[in-house]
């Protein structure tokens, strides 16, 4: 017996409408990828272009202040940012010495990873040792620039892209001069220029080498130790870092960049 046209109408609008969402329930996964690699490759055009144009242009901000100046607001504190942005020719030469000499002996030649300190973190590790850091001067450039705090994969791997990315894009120089520029030195002070004025009341330029070794010294842990008030522990080290730096030849290591 036929249905009523009214009747049949309804019937055959359900069936379409219920193959329709079947249709669009069996499509969602290939849309999911098709948005999610949208997403990838405007994620990879925009972090190209801002590295690009942060290859000329001075950094007046990183992720790593806006983190701090954050974390301040939820705890009802007041931090007031100090930070000067200063071109390689006026940052002291003693400075980036004694930085590559504390952090990264091997910033010169390696393209962003020292994969034998690497190894030798991994192996200390488990032995039973703390895990210690084996971050590059290009590695905490990407993370302290364009990166949050703290240790997880994520952040891992968003560092490891941003590395390769400055690597590629800035010459050795380039990341040096940034990295001394965002660097935190103390609660709220930044770069090299806010530093050296904080702890010893001189600029960027004219920080000598005892000087320079001080502040190398308390990169690990900036807010709890002092350049100007060092510990015995800093102490020592800035001995260290000055004699690496006799090591590897004075000032003129830099020509290496």
């Amino acid at each position: 017996m036929a249905l009523p046209k009214p009747v049949a109408g309804i019937v055959i609008l359900g069936v379409s409408e219920t193959l329709r969402d079947q249709d669009m329930t069996q499509d969602w996964p290939r849309r999911a990828l098709r948005y999610f690699l949208i997403a990838v490759v405007g994620f990879v055009v925009v972090s190209v272009l801002l590295v690009l144009m942060l290859r000329v242009v001075p950094v007046f901000g990183s992720m790593v202040m806006v983190e701090r100046k954050v974390q301040s607001w939820f705890s009802a504190e007041s931090l007031n940012i100090r930070h000067d942005w200063v071109p390689w020719e006026r940052l002291s030469d003693q400075a980036k010495l004694a930085v590559i000499a504390a952090e990264d002996q091997k910033f010169p030649q390696h393209h962003g990873f020292d994969f034998g300190q690497m190894r030798k973190a991994l192996m200390a590790w488990r032995s039973g040792n703390n895990l210690r850091g084996a971050s590059t001067i290009s590695q905490q450039t990407a993370k302290n620039l364009f990166l949050w705090t703290g240790r997880n994969w994520l952040r891992k791997v968003l560092e490891a892209w941003f590395t390769v990315l400055i690597e590629l894009l800035w010459p050795k120089e380039r990341i040096l001069e940034v990295y001394l520029n965002i660097a935190e030195w103390d609660n709220g002070v930044f770069g090299l220029e806010a530093a050296a004025r904080h702890y010893f009341g001189v600029s960027a330029a004219e920080l000598n080498a005892n000087q320079a070794s001080r502040l190398a010294a308390i990169l690990p842990n900036p807010r709890e130790w002092s350049a100007s008030r060092p510990s015995s522990y800093v102490l020592q080290r800035s001995q260290w870092i000055q004699r690496q730096m006799r090591q590897l030849g004075g000032t003129q290591y830099l020509e290496r960049l």
